[in-house]
């Protein structure tokens, strides 16, 4: 149980980096559901954060199409997208025109775990901070909501993100197994 609780022990302290302030705004409309918001003063223009699960599926699949993953049916995606715990989309605003940049999603238990999921950042927006912010975001919402075990699934290529945010590859000898159908 130690990894669990030293992964954690650092992530409700603020941090002075300008990836983890943040606003929320509802942007004028009530009904619509509340945005966390980042202003940038670089060619970023405005990123802001969105827990709205009303999410164009084409543009998340060109999204997941830009750092090179196979196309999924899209009635598969919505599926996803509706029975998953919390879903987080990243946006950049430049004057009036918005552009999808960031996803992730977790399922969870409601209780004690939550697994991410579909975490994309596009290939423009890579190395800027903006993977680390929509991280810091998610496990912010997560541990908000009394989530304490946080796992996800990694491509080798980013094992180390993953372990620089303090993800740790096979905590305390656990084992994933997977079954996979013929």
């Amino acid at each position: 149980m130690g990894f669990w609780k030293n992964l954690f022990s650092g992530m409700n302290s603020t941090s002075s980096s300008s990836t983890a302030d943040y606003e929320v705004h509802n942007n004028g409309d009530s009904d619509a559901a509340p945005q966390a918001v980042r202003t940038s003063t670089n060619s970023n223009g405005r990123i802001f954060f969105s827990t709205d699960r009303d999410i164009d599926l084409y543009e998340l699949e060109e999204l997941c199409s830009a750092v090179g993953w196979s196309r999924r049916p899209l009635r598969k995606v919505k599926k996803a997208i509706q029975y998953s715990f919390l879903v987080v989309s990243m946006w950049q605003l430049q004057g009036k025109k918005r552009r999808l940049i960031g996803f992730a999603r977790a399922t969870s238990d409601h209780a004690f775990n939550a697994t991410l999921w579909d975490v994309v950042v596009h290939p423009d927006f890579q190395n800027r901070g903006m993977g680390k912010a929509l991280m810091k975001f998610i496990i912010k919402k997560l541990r908000s909501d009394d989530i304490s075990n946080i796992t996800l699934f990694a491509d080798p290529h980013v094992i180390d993100f993953y372990r620089n945010l303090g993800f740790i590859p096979d905590p305390e000898g656990i084992k994933g197994m997977f079954w996979y159908p013929d």
